[in-house]
């Protein structure tokens, strides 16, 4: 089930927050509820990334995107992911969510996130390719920035990056069938 109430929380909580530059980073805690764990009882891999949401809307809301996106009656919706997990999340642990806008192309932006635990280890990182869409499909980034006013253009692509980029062309689609 999706976490609403925790949504609800975080854009509650959040909504009188400094605005954030296009790039700032967004930093929130959350904790692992046993909602979110598997059978090993750790936080569950596919709950990772609904978790990641938590800290995604709140940063589209402070650098300005959403009234955007209400206004223009445009959606914003994932394109793709890559994700990393390194050290377990249990049951009541507390983590900080760290999430920003690393880069953005002619077509797609590409958020970076990731979870810390308390000791200062990463658990998990991920990026992903996020599109706007209205109707008509995706809008260009460079729309979206002229919607918020921004005339910024987009910071120098991190090389793993783009070598995920350069990779994700390669891989077919549809996916073969056997």
């Amino acid at each position: 089930m999706y976490p609403i109430m925790r949504m609800v929380k975080e854009l509650i909580k959040y909504r009188n927050a400094a605005p954030l530059p296009l790039t700032g980073t967004h930093v929130s805690s959350h904790r692992c509820w046993p909602s979110d764990i598997d059978l090993w009882m750790e936080l569950n891999n596919g709950r990772t990334l609904t978790l990641f949401d938590l800290g995604r809307i709140p940063l589209a809301s402070r650098i300005g995107l959403v009234p955007v996106l209400r206004q223009n009656k445009w959606s914003l919706t994932m394109a793709g992911a890559s994700v990393r997990y390194r050290r377990r999340i249990r049951t009541f642990e507390k983590i900080e969510m760290r999430s920003r806008t690393a880069f953005w192309d002619e077509r797609f932006v590409y958020i970076e996130q990731s979870m810390w635990k308390q000791n200062g280890e990463c658990a998990n990182h991920a990026l992903y390719r996020a599109a706007v869409t209205d109707r008509n499909g995706i809008v260009s980034p460079a729309r979206v920035m002229e919607a918020l006013g921004s005339a910024e253009s987009p910071p120098p692509a991190p090389e793993w990056i783009l070598a995920w980029i350069e990779a994700e062309t390669t891989r077919p689609w549809p996916p073969m069938q056997e």
